[in-house]
C-alpha cells in the first residue's frame, strides 16, 4: 500500500515539476485562481449577488459550501493525505538520488491534510449550484426547450469544466495538492451539490434547526478529534509538517488550520439561520421592496461594499481561542448584514423617500 502511494505521489511531484517548468511565467495567474477559488469569495462575493436575485439559490449555495467543506475536513482526517510541498522534502522515496526541485509560493503552505482538495471541492460545489440554477431559470419545460437553451447549456458546462481544470492545475502548480486529490475534490463537490438539489427543507428551516445543525457539526468534529486523540492519533500532525518544510515561515497561517475553517463555516451557517428568522428580514420582505430590480441591485452593491470592509478585518492570531471566536463572529456577520440589515435599511430609506414624495 505504501509503495503504491509513494508511486502515486511521485507521479504527482513530476506533474507539479513539469507544470512549474512549462508555465514558469504564469505563476501570478495560478496564484490568482487559487485565491479566487477560496470559499471566502463564495461567502463574501457570490452569496450576496445570488441571494438578492434568487433567495433559494443563495441559501443552497451556502449549504453546499458549508456542508461540503465540513465533509472535506472529515475526509481529510480519515485519509491522512500528504501535500506535495512537504512530502517531496520529507520522504525517503528518492533515496540517494536527488528529488525534483519544487518551488513554493505564498499560498502553498496550507496546514491541513491534502486529500481531497478543499479548493477543488468548494469550487465544484459552488459552480455546480450556479450553473444548474441558470439552466433551471432558462429551461422551462423539458419538451419546450429551444436551440438557444442547448447552446446555453453547452456554454455553461464548458465554462464549468474550464473553471475546474484551472483550479486543479493551480493547486497542483503551487504544490498544495497532488493530482489525485484535486480530482477527488471536484467529484466530491459535485456530489454534494447534486444532493442538495433534492433537499427542500433548507429553504424553510427555523432558527432552532440551524442552531441544532451548527451544534451537531461542531460537536461531531470535536468528538471525532478527541476520540482519535485518545487512541494516540494526532489529527494536527500536518501543522508540524507545514512549519518544518515551508520555505517561508510567514506563509504558514493559522486561518488554514482545520478548526479555523470549521468555525468560519459554522459561523456562516449560524448567521444565515439567524438572519432568515430575524425581524429585519421579515420586515424588509413584508414591504416587498425586494421585488424591484433597483432595490435588488442596491442591496447587492451595499452588501459587496460592507462585506469588503468585513473581509479587511483580520482577527488577532496570537491567541488561538480568541482567533477562532472572532472568526466565528465575523463569519456570522456576513449573512446577517446581507440578508437582514442591509435590505431592511434600504427598504426603510426607500419607504421614507416615498412618503416625502407623496
Amino acid at each position: 500500500m505504501e509503495a503504491n502511494m509513494n508511486l502515486l505521489h511521485d507521479v504527482g511531484i513530476q506533474t507539479t515539476h513539469w507544470l512549474q517548468q512549462r508555465f514558469q511565467g504564469s505563476q501570478d495567474w495560478f496564484l490568482f485562481i487559487s485565491y479566487a477559488a477560496d470559499l471566502r469569495n463564495a461567502f463574501f462575493v457570490l452569496f450576496p449577488i445570488w441571494f438578492h436575485f434568487s433567495e433559494a439559490v443563495g441559501i443552497r449555495l451556502i449549504w453546499v459550501a458549508v456542508i461540503g467543506d465540513w465533509l472535506n475536513l472529515v475526509f481529510k482526517w480519515i485519509l491522512f493525505g500528504e501535500r506535495p510541498y512537504w512530502w517531496v522534502l520529507d520522504t525517503d522515496y528518492y533515496g540517494n538520488s536527488s528529488a525534483p526541485e519544487i518551488q513554493q509560493f505564498p499560498l502553498t503552505c496550507e496546514t491541513g491534510p491534502g486529500s481531497p482538495s478543499g479548493h477543488a471541492m468548494g469550487a465544484a460545489g459552488v459552480y455546480y449550484v450556479m450553473v444548474t440554477a441558470l439552466l433551471s431559470a432558462a429551461g422551462g419545460e423539458k419538451q419546450s426547450r429551444t436551440l438557444g437553451y442547448w447552446v446555453l447549456w453547452t456554454v455553461l458546462w464548458i465554462g464549468f469544466w474550464a473553471v475546474q481544470v484551472c483550479v486543479c492545475m493551480s493547486r497542483v502548480f503551487i504544490a498544495a495538492h497532488f493530482p489525485h486529490q484535486v480530482i477527488a475534490g471536484v467529484f466530491s463537490g459535485m456530489a454534494v451539490a447534486k444532493t442538495f438539489q433534492h433537499v427542500r427543507c433548507i429553504y424553510h428551516a427555523s432558527f432552532h434547526r440551524y442552531l441544532g445543525i451548527t451544534i451537531f457539526l461542531f460537536s461531531f468534529t470535536l468528538g471525532f478529534y478527541l476520540l482519535l486523540w485518545t487512541f494516540g492519533v494526532d489529527l494536527l500532525w500536518t501543522l508540524e509538517k507545514a512549519q518544518k518544510w515551508c520555505s517561508n515561515p510567514e506563509w504558514v497561517h493559522i486561518d488554514t488550520t482545520p478548526f479555523a475553517s470549521l468555525l468560519r463555516n459554522l459561523g456562516i451557517l449560524f448567521g444565515l439561520g439567524l438572519a432568515l428568522n430575524c425581524h429585519l428580514y421579515q420586515e424588509s420582505s413584508r414591504l416587498k421592496q425586494g421585488q424591484q430590480l433597483p432595490f435588488r441591485l442596491g442591496c447587492i452593491a451595499a452588501s459587496l461594499l460592507i462585506l469588503h470592509v468585513f473581509d479587511a478585518f483580520k482577527p488577532p492570531s496570537h491567541t488561538q481561542l480568541l482567533f477562532y471566536a472572532l472568526s466565528f463572529c465575523k463569519s456570522a456577520a456576513v449573512p446577517l448584514a446581507t440578508v437582514g440589515l442591509i435590505p431592511y435599511c434600504l427598504s426603510q430609506l426607500l419607504a421614507t423617500q416615498h412618503k416625502k414624495a407623496a
